[in-house]
């Protein structure tokens, strides 16, 4: 496992609007987005490119162009947040779905939807989700894409938690993890702190 904290002044801006109590559920979409171009344009690094021939109207250049398209994997519903921005970004990519639900006596995922191509190998990866607190929801999501055959995954997330980093480096994942950065620790009922609260009820309203 690699992990990328990405230290960029409009990152860390962004961030700040994400953990302020006072920010609108309207405001945090829109931080929530912005901060997501930031880190898939840091992890697009990663991507697949190639170079080709083009014309200009005064002389022939060479040009890159992207390779293999990726898979775009938000973990529902947060994810959806960082979702348009990747898509944006990255226009030729495909969109896979997992839905995940947290219990919240056991802190485990109760997964509600999964909808992914057969066959990964040989393909890159983007799985979007705002926050990697204990590592359990992502976990999931990643013995579904290896069992697929995925080899190389970017994992985008807005913030982490150290135990959820340790946790997905002591499972041997192949994956590379972009966030804005590492916060303190997590709370007795696995809550990111000093963190921004519960990343899908702020932008969504509690359900």
């Amino acid at each position: 496992m690699e992990l990328t904290v990405v230290d960029h002044p409009l990152a860390t801006a962004r961030l700040t609007v994400l953990r302020d109590v006072r920010t609108t559920p309207q405001a945090f979409r829109a931080a929530l987005r912005e901060l997501a171009t930031v880190l898939v344009l840091e992890a697009s690094r990663r991507l697949p490119f190639e170079q080709f021939e083009v014309q200009t109207p005064l002389a022939a250049t060479t040009g890159i162009r992207m390779g293999a398209t990726p898979l775009l994997v938000p973990v529902l519903r947060a994810g959806l947040g960082m979702a348009d921005a990747a898509l944006e970004l990255i226009p030729e990519a495909s969109m896979g779905f997992v839905g995940l639900a947290r219990d919240e006596g056991t802190l485990r995922p109760t997964a509600y939807l999964e909808s992914l191509p057969a066959d990964l190998s040989g393909r890159t990866v983007m799985l979007l989700d705002p926050m990697l607190a204990t590592g359990g929801s992502l976990e999931h999501c990643l013995r579904l894409l290896t069992a697929r055959g995925a080899s190389d995954i970017l994992v985008i997330c807005a913030l982490a938690a150290p135990e959820g980093v340790e946790r997905l480096r002591s499972g041997g994942w192949p994956i590379h993890v972009f966030t804005a950065a590492v916060d303190d620790k997590l709370n007795e009922v696995g809550y990111i702190v000093p963190g921004l609260g519960d990343a899908g009820d702020r932008q969504f309203g509690a359900v």
